[in-house]
């Protein structure tokens, strides 16, 4: 089912697990696609339009959509968003994604950042049809950067935060309705993200052309972050990987993102200097440039089922 919005997208839906999610579809032109999805709680506008619109416009189609009990697509609890059933909405969206007009199934990646971006290893790991797979600036080790996180935090609003999702979690197994956490704060404010790049989040996503986006999340979910460790899952990504990560990024850490990369049989790491949001501001048209050139050599060129060995570009 597909509702026109625009000469450039188009709202079609699929399900998951039962529910309906609602993507944005960008009709291509040269038979292969992009599936993208936000950040952790970030709608597919703010997260993915800026970059959705060049893949576009360079030809790509784009299957741009929500989670479960997020932004436009169905579900209850809205803003609990558990990781397994994330990773089942990326399979859903991928297989619908395959049945698309004018998309070779063969030649689909995927594309994420942060929290989603570590999403992207055990998503890539688990689909081997995949032609290529994106993760920007992406949360690939859950306790290193809940560590990290912690020098940003002050000791007593870590355990507001920390009381708050263990409540949540126990409300949640009788039904209760989530107790709701921002996604960002200043330091000593009850938060999930309170490091000095989280703070660009305004400037980077613009929340106010989304009055939308409530900018919340289930405490339970957030907490669930720190045990997560996705990038282990890089060694088991048979599509040819990008990696791009930022050298300043204060909120996801480079270096587990960089050793996810070299464990990746096909991986590639691009790394610029900058802040976790430094693709969607002052960095943005590198950004995209090395992400389309990678998109570009493999589910374009005809060689492309003959991968070379695996490469591990640096660029600055």
């Amino acid at each position: 089912m597909s509702e026109r919005e625009s000469m450039e997208r188009e709202k079609v839906r699929f399900t998951s697990g039962g529910t309906e999610c609602a993507p944005w579809h960008y009709p291509g032109t040269n038979g292969a696609c992009v599936v993208m999805a936000g950040g952790f709680a970030v709608p597919k506008e703010p997260a993915t339009d800026l970059f959705a619109k060049r893949f576009n416009q360079a030809g790509f189609a784009v299957l741009a959509f929500d989670y479960r009990r997020l932004g436009e697509s169905g579900g209850q609890p809205r803003l609990a968003l558990p990781v397994r059933d994330q990773l089942d909405d990326w399979q859903a969206a991928i297989d619908f994604a395959r049945t698309l007009p004018g998309v070779d199934s063969a030649r689909l990646a995927v594309w994420a950042f942060s929290a989603s971006g570590g999403h992207i290893f055990r998503v890539a790991a688990r689909d081997p049809r995949l032609g290529a797979a994106i993760a920007q600036t992406p949360n690939a080790d859950g306790p290193a950067t809940a560590r990290n996180a912690a020098r940003h935090q002050r000791p007593l609003a870590m355990l507001r935060f920390t009381g708050r999702a263990v409540l949540d979690a126990l409300g949640g197994l009788v039904g209760r309705p989530p107790r709701l956490v921002p996604l960002v704060g200043e330091p000593g404010t009850v938060a999930m993200l309170t490091t000095p790049d989280a703070l660009d989040t305004g400037r980077a996503l613009r929340p106010e052309r989304y009055p939308d986006w409530q900018q919340m999340v289930a405490a339970r979910s957030a907490l669930r972050l720190t045990a997560y460790r996705p990038g282990r899952d890089a060694a088991r990504v048979r599509c040819p990987l990008l990696v791009f990560v930022c050298d300043q990024d204060q909120t996801s850490l480079v270096e587990p993102s960089v050793r996810a990369a070299k464990r990746a049989p096909h991986g590639e790491l691009v790394r610029i200097s900058g802040g976790h949001y430094a693709p969607f501001l002052d960095k943005h048209e590198q950004a995209v440039e090395a992400q389309l050139s990678f998109l570009r050599r493999h589910l374009l060129e005809p060689a492309r089922a003959d991968r070379p060995a695996p490469v591990d570009p640096v660029r600055h």
